[in-house]
C-alpha cells in the first residue's frame, strides 16, 4: 500500500513539472487568452483585404495601418502574428472556434458585435459611404435616389446595415473588395464602403480612377472602429493598455501617417 502511495505522488509530481516546463500551466492556458497565446507563440489575427486596413502587397505579406499595429502588439506579446482571412460574416464564430484570437480589421461597434465579442477602446472613427461610376454621381445626392440603383454590400457589414435601416434592397458578397471590384466590372450600380476604404481605392491615383464616393448614409452618425476577442477575454485590458502607450509613444502617429490615416485616429 505504501509503495502504491510513492508511486502516486512521484506521478503526480512528474505531471507537474511537465505542466510548468512551458511557462504556463494547462489551467492557465485554458482560462487565460493572454498564456494560451504566448504558449502558442502567436497571435492569431481575423482580417480581409481592406485598404489601407489590411491587404498584401507584392509578395503576398499582410500590410496596413491595422496590420502594422497588429505586429507590433504581437511584438509587445512577445509572440509573432498570423494574419488569417476571414469570411467577415463568420468572424465571432472563428473566435469561438479558435481559428482566430483577435479581429483587427477596421470593425464597426455596434450592437451585434457587443454582443457577440468583447471589445477593445474606439481606436478609428469611420463612416459609411454611397461609391457609383463617376458620371453617376450627380444622380446620387439624396436617400431617394438611391432606390433603383443595384447595390451590393459585404455580407454582415456595417455598409449592410445602413441599406437595411432605410429599406434599400441589396445583395450581400463576402468582403467590401469583392463588392468594389463588381461594380467596378459593371455588374452592379453602387456598393457602400467604409470612408477610409473608399477614400484609399477611388478616385485619382487609385485602383479605381472612375469610381467615386457620391454620398454619406446617415451623415453624422458617430461610427467608430474597434477590435474584437473572445467574451471575457483578458486580452481586451493587454490591448487597450498597448494602445495608450502606443498613442503616446508616436508608434499610432506614424502609421497613421504611413496609411494616410492621421485625420481618423482616436486617442485616449
Amino acid at each position: 500500500m505504501k509503495r502504491m502511495l510513492a508511486l502516486a505522488l512521484a506521478l503526480a509530481a512528474v505531471l507537474t513539472l511537465a505542466g510548468c516546463g512551458g511557462g504556463k500551466t494547462a489551467s492557465e492556458a485554458e482560462t487565460s487568452d493572454l498564456a494560451y497565446v504566448q504558449d502558442k507563440g502567436y497571435l492569431t489575427v481575423g482580417v480581409t483585404d481592406y485598404p489601407p486596413m489590411d491587404y498584401q502587397d507584392a509578395n503576398g505579406n499582410w500590410i496596413g495601418f491595422d496590420a502594422d499595429l497588429a505586429r507590433a502588439f504581437a511584438k509587445r506579446l512577445g509572440v509573432d502574428a498570423v494574419f488569417v482571412e476571414i469570411n467577415w460574416d463568420r468572424k465571432h464564430q472563428d473566435l469561438q472556434d479558435k481559428t482566430i484570437d483577435m479581429v483587427w480589421n477596421g470593425m464597426t461597434l455596434n450592437d451585434t458585435v457587443a454582443q457577440q465579442m468583447a471589445v477593445s477602446v474606439p481606436y478609428c472613427r469611420n463612416a459609411q459611404v454611397v461609391v457609383v461610376p463617376t458620371y453617376m454621381v450627380s444622380a446620387c445626392r439624396t436617400e431617394d435616389d438611391l432606390k433603383n440603383l443595384n447595390f451590393v454590400v459585404e455580407e454582415g457589414s456595417a455598409g449592410a446595415e445602413a441599406l437595411g435601416d432605410i429599406g434599400i434592397v441589396h445583395t450581400t458578397i463576402g468582403s467590401q473588395s469583392e463588392a468594389l471590384a463588381r461594380v467596378a466590372e459593371g455588374s452592379f450600380d453602387a456598393c457602400v464602403l467604409d470612408q477610409i476604404m473608399a477614400l484609399a481605392t477611388t478616385g485619382a491615383d487609385t485602383d479605381h480612377p472612375n469610381l467615386s464616393m457620391a454620398m454619406e448614409l446617415a451623415p453624422g452618425r458617430a461610427e467608430e472602429l474597434v477590435t474584437g476577442f473572445r467574451m471575457d477575454s483578458d486580452l481586451v485590458d493587454v490591448f487597450n493598455q498597448f494602445w495608450t502607450e502606443a498613442c503616446a509613444d508616436g508608434t499610432v502617429d506614424a502609421t497613421a501617417e504611413a496609411y494616410s490615416m492621421t485625420d481618423f485616429v482616436l486617442k485616449p
